[in-house]
C-alpha cells in the first residue's frame, strides 16, 4: 500500500469554527474536522481520490481521517483542522513554553479501509468513567417580547466586534447583522448542546442534582486535592476570572488559561524584549503596510481584515488601495490571495527568515541565495517594503507560537519591529483567539504578577511555563483534580494530556456540553457571557469592552461569577473545618 511522508500543520478553518458553534457532537463538526488537506499531487502519489480515508501516523499517535484535496499547491505539506482528531497525532512536547508543538510535525499518510471514529468513539476507553452525551432542548422564555439590541459585542474571537445588531423574538435570538460566518453561528446556535441542570456522577453515571449539591461536590474535590489544575477562563468575564485566581490560591493549585495553547510563547517573547504595539483603531486609521505572519485571518478572524486592517477604510488611509499587504506562511491560504507579496517559508524556519530580514534592515549582506526556502531577492524586497512604509504593522499568529522556536520566534519578530522603528513607525500585534484570552492574561497578571501558568502550591504565586503550565502538569501526570471553566481541553489538548485529565476527578463549569464535560465528575451549567450575562472583556489589543446581556437566561441558571462565588465560600468552609 502506498505511503507518503509529509510535514503536518494544524490550524483553524472557517468551517471548523462554524461547526464548533453549531455543535461538536453533530455530524457537521466531524465532517469538517476529521480530515486532512493534501496537495493534489500527493493524493495521486497515494493512488486515491479525494474523500478516501487515510491513516495519519506520527511519533505521537495515529488517527484515521478523510483525505481532501487542497485548494492550492503545497506538496509535502499537509493540513488538519484543530480538534480532537488532529490532537491525536500532534507533538505534546512544549519545550519549556507550555505550548505543545502543533505545527511542523513529521507524519506518514497511508490509505486505509478503517472508518473515521466519531467524537464519542475517539474518547472511549480513556478512563473508567463512561463517556456520556447529555443534551437538553429548549431553555428560553417564549413569553419574551421582540426587540433589537444595537452595538452588541460578538463573543467569539479576539476581534470582539462591537457593532453587531441582534434581533430577539420570543426570548431567543432570531437574527443578527454585521457578524462574520462564525459570529453568526455563535449567536444563532448558543442554545444548542446545552444542559440546564447540574449533574453529578454517581455509580458511574450522571444524575441530576441541585446547584447546592453540585457546588458542594465540586468543593470537596478541590479542597481535598493536593495539586489541582484550574484551567480555561478565556471565554468568560474578567469578573469570573478574579474569583478563579482566589480559588486557586485557596486550594494551592495551578491556575492557567488558554494562552498556554495559543499565545503563551508570545508572552514569553514579550517578557524578554518588550513590545512596540498599537490599538486596532490606530492601525485601521494609519497603517499603509500590513504583514500577516503565520496567520490566516480570513478563516480565523473573518472580520479582522474588513474592520481593522487590510481592507478597512481609515481616517488617513483610503483602504485597500492605500495599503500594501504581505503574507508569510508555509502554504498558500485564503489570506495570501489578498497579498501584494506572498512569502512561502519552510516549516519550522520562521526564526531564520526573521533574522535574515533583520540583517537586510540593518544593511548587512545576506551571502546565501535563499534563507528558509525564500530567495534572497524576495527577502530584500520585503525588507524594502517594510522600511518604506509610513506606518507598518506585523500581525502574527500561531504559525510562530506552535512551531519550533515558539517564544524565540516571537522575540525575534519583536526585535525586527524594533529595528524597523529606526526607519519608520512599525508596530506588532498578536492575533488572539478566544474572545477574552487577552483579558484573562491581564487579570491574572494584575492579581499574581504572572499572565498564565501560575502555581500556588507553596502558598504564593510562581510561574515557570514548561513546569507550572497546565499542559505540562497533565502530561507529567502530576495533577490529582481539575476545575475546567468555559473551556474544552479534551478537544484541544494533546492526547496524552487528555488521557490523564480523563482519569482524575474533574469539575466542569460551562454553558455548553463538551467532550470535557462528558468525562467529568461534576458538571455545573451556567449562562453565556455576552449573550445571557454581561461582563467586562478585553479585545486582542487590550482595549476593554463591556459585553452586553442580549436575552434572559433559561430559568434557574446561574452565571459563572455566581457559581464561583459560592464555590469559593464552600471551599473556605471545608478548609476551615479541616484545620479545626
Amino acid at each position: 500500500m502506498s505511503a507518503i511522508e509529509v510535514t503536518l500543520v494544524t490550524g483553524r478553518t472557517l468551517d471548523q469554527g462554524r461547526m464548533l458553534e453549531e455543535g461538536k457532537f453533530l455530524e457537521g463538526y466531524l465532517s469538517k474536522c476529521a480530515l486532512i488537506e493534501l496537495d493534489p499531487g500527493d493524493l495521486n502519489k497515494l493512488g486515491i481520490q479525494a474523500g478516501a480515508n487515510v491513516k495519519v501516523k506520527t511519533a505521537f499517535g495515529e488517527v484515521v481521517v478523510k483525505a481532501v484535496a487542497a485548494g492550492s499547491s503545497h506538496p509535502g505539506i499537509a493540513f488538519m483542522p484543530m480538534g480532537p482528531w488532529a490532537n491525536a497525532v500532534v507533538n505534546p512536547n512544549t519545550y519549556g513554553s507550555g505550548m505543545p508543538t502543533l505545527k511542523g510535525i513529521k507524519a506518514e499518510v497511508t490509505p486505509t479501509q478503517e472508518s473515521v471514529k466519531t467524537l464519542s468513539e475517539l474518547f472511549e476507553g480513556l478512563s473508567p468513567k463512561a463517556f456520556e452525551v447529555k443534551l437538553s432542548e429548549g431553555g428560553s422564555d417564549p413569553s419574551g417580547g421582540e426587540y433589537v439590541v444595537n452595538d452588541a459585542v460578538c463573543v467569539f474571537c479576539g476581534c470582539i466586534c462591537d457593532d453587531i445588531q441582534v434581533t430577539v423574538k420570543n426570548g431567543t435570538i432570531a437574527s443578527v447583522k454585521g457578524t462574520c460566518a462564525i459570529g453568526t453561528s455563535k449567536f444563532m446556535n448558543y442554545s444548542k448542546e446545552r444542559v440546564y441542570k447540574p449533574l453529578i456522577r454517581k455509580n458511574g453515571k450522571f444524575v441530576e442534582a441541585s446547584y447546592e449539591e453540585a457546588i458542594e461536590a465540586a468543593a470537596k474535590i478541590l479542597a481535598s486535592a493536593k495539586y489541582p489544575v484550574l484551567y480555561g477562563w478565556s471565554s468568560t468575564s474578567n469578573e469570573a476570572m478574579r474569583l478563579g485566581v482566589e480559588l486557586a490560591e485557596l486550594v494551592g493549585g495551578v491556575v492557567d488559561n488558554t494562552a498556554v495553547v495559543c499565545h503563551g510563547p508570545t508572552i514569553l517573547g514579550t517578557q524578554q524584549v518588550g513590545v512596540v504595539t498599537a490599538t486596532l483603531g490606530q492601525i485601521k486609521n494609519r497603517a499603509d503596510l500590513i504583514v500577516y505572519w503565520g496567520c490566516n485571518p480570513l478563516y480565523a478572524h473573518p472580520r479582522h481584515t474588513i474592520r481593522y486592517s487590510a481592507m478597512a477604510k481609515g481616517q488617513f488611509v483610503e483602504g485597500r488601495k492605500g495599503r500594501k499587504i504581505v503574507v508569510v506562511d508555509v502554504r498558500p491560504t485564503a489570506t495570501s490571495k489578498l497579498a501584494d507579496l506572498f512569502v512561502k517559508v519552510e516549516p519550522g524556519m520562521d526564526y531564520e527568515l526573521i533574522t535574515a530580514l533583520r540583517m537586510a534592515v540593518k544593511g548587512h549582506t545576506i551571502e546565501v541565495e535563499e534563507v528558509a526556502g525564500v530567495p534572497r531577492d524576495v527577502i530584500l524586497k520585503m525588507a524594502d517594503m517594510m522600511m518604506s512604509a509610513k506606518f507598518g504593522v506585523l500581525f502574527f499568529g500561531m504559525g510562530l507560537t506552535m512551531t519550533l522556536g515558539k517564544g524565540r520566534n516571537v522575540e525575534e519578530a519583536i526585535k525586527l519591529v524594533q529595528d524597523l522603528n529606526e526607519w519608520t513607525k512599525f508596530v506588532l500585534l498578536a492575533m488572539r483567539g478566544h474572545f477574552n484570552v487577552t483579558g484573562t492574561n491581564a487579570v491574572m497578571a494584575w492579581l499574581t504578577g504572572y499572565p498564565y501558568a501560575i502555581d500556588f502550591s507553596r502558598g504564593f504565586p510562581r510561574s515557570n511555563p514548561g513546569v507550572t503550565s497546565s499542559t505540562d502538569v497533565l502530561l507529567r501526570g502530576e495533577a490529582d483534580a481539575a476545575l475546567i471553566v468555559a473551556s474544552d481541553p479534551a478537544s484541544h489538548f494533546p492526547r496524552k494530556a487528555v488521557e490523564h485529565l480523563a482519569k482524575i476527578p474533574t469539575v466542569v463549569i460551562d454553558p455548553r456540553w463538551s467532550p470535557t464535560a462528558a468525562m467529568a465528575d461534576v458538571f455545573i451549567p451556567t449562562t453565556y457571557v455576552g449573550i445571557e450575562h454581561e461582563g467586562t472583556i478585553y479585545r486582542m489589543d487590550k482595549v476593554p469592552l463591556r459585553a452586553k446581556k442580549l436575552v434572559e437566561h433559561p430559568p434557574g441558571l446561574m452565571s459563572d461569577e455566581e457559581v464561583l462565588e459560592k464555590l469559593v465560600e464552600k471551599v473556605k468552609e471545608l478548609k476551615l473545618k479541616a484545620s479545626s
